[in-house]
């Protein structure tokens, strides 16, 4: 067999779904406020429940364990959205419960939410080692495979920890947007090799960090948790930038060819104890 065939024989040996590591679970929550009623309450007792808001939420906001914070949704498609970082989904629960006994909450009409889990892929790692671990002989998902597997996501785990459990970006403005990667249509994301895979997300990363320091970005796989496949949270001072990045990224292969976008959401960061001024149309 010559070194070519050899070659190609192993790129379409190669396992197909990489490595992923997993970190803060993560629930958006959009809300309508019903205004009429909201309105109806009378001053004292909208004061009353806006101070018990500001209180529960600025706990949340400095939560230690993962933030919670509050955008002001720019928009027809909410007023409200609530971002929640949390160690476990049963964390998530307790966090949305605990918005839900809020008077406010009486107030709020839920429009969508989303829930996930920061995710880092490791395309290029689990090519290296998928390669290393056939070329010495090792079975596919043997024990001796296995081993190997975790020996290296408790490396990256403990070098991508600060990646994995951010705090939330204090940036102004948030853009958050779910996405999938296209199966069907003459066009199946899931059905090309490791490799070409591996390149493309390659190429679609270098435009990103060209915007690195000016827009944070959190990637959230969503995957057996809600209706697509990722969620994006893209945070900068200049919302502009999430035009400039994303107009840019649509040129790349990956998202040309492969990629289907939600409905996207912009928000402006309200800090907790000023909810208040917020909904009573006092904040500048």
């Amino acid at each position: 067999m010559s070194a070519n065939i050899q070659t190609a024989t192993a790129v379409e040996k190669l396992p197909a779904v990489p490595l992923t590591l997993e970190g803060y679970s993560v629930l958006h929550q959009m809300f309508r406020l019903r205004w009429p009623a909201w309105k109806a309450l009378g001053r004292d007792n909208r004061a009353e429940a806006l101070v018990e808001a500001a209180r529960v939420l600025e706990s949340m906001e400095q939560n230690e364990e993962g933030q919670s914070a509050v955008y002001s949704l720019i928009g027809h498609k909410g007023d409200l959205m609530f971002l929640h970082f949390r160690n476990s989904f049963a964390e998530l629960n307790r966090a949305e419960l605990r918005l839900s006994r809020l008077r406010l909450a009486d107030f709020l009409e839920p429009t969508t939410s989303y829930l996930s889990v920061i995710e880092l892929g490791l395309y290029e790692s689990s090519i290296k080692l998928y390669r290393s671990l056939m070329e010495r002989g090792v079975e596919p998902h043997s024990a001796e495979w296995n081993r190997e597997i975790e020996a290296l996501l408790e490396t990256q785990r403990k070098a991508m920890h600060p990646r994995l459990y951010p705090k939330i970006p204090a940036h102004r403005y948030i853009c958050f947007y779910p996405m999938d990667r296209r199966r069907g249509e003459g066009k199946n994301f899931y059905t090309l090799p490791i490799l070409e895979r591996g390149r493309m997300m390659r190429e679609h990363g270098l435009v990103g960090r060209r915007y690195s320091g000016e827009v944070q970005q959190i990637i959230t796989g969503s995957m057996g948790f809600d209706d697509w496949e990722w969620g994006v949270d893209l945070f900068a001072d200049d919302p502009l930038l999430f035009k400039k990045l994303i107009y840019e990224m649509r040129f790349d292969e990956v998202s040309a060819v492969y990629a289907s976008f939600g409905s996207f959401y912009l928000g402006v960061r309200v800090a907790a104890p000023r909810i208040g001024a917020l909904l009573e149309g006092e904040l500048a």
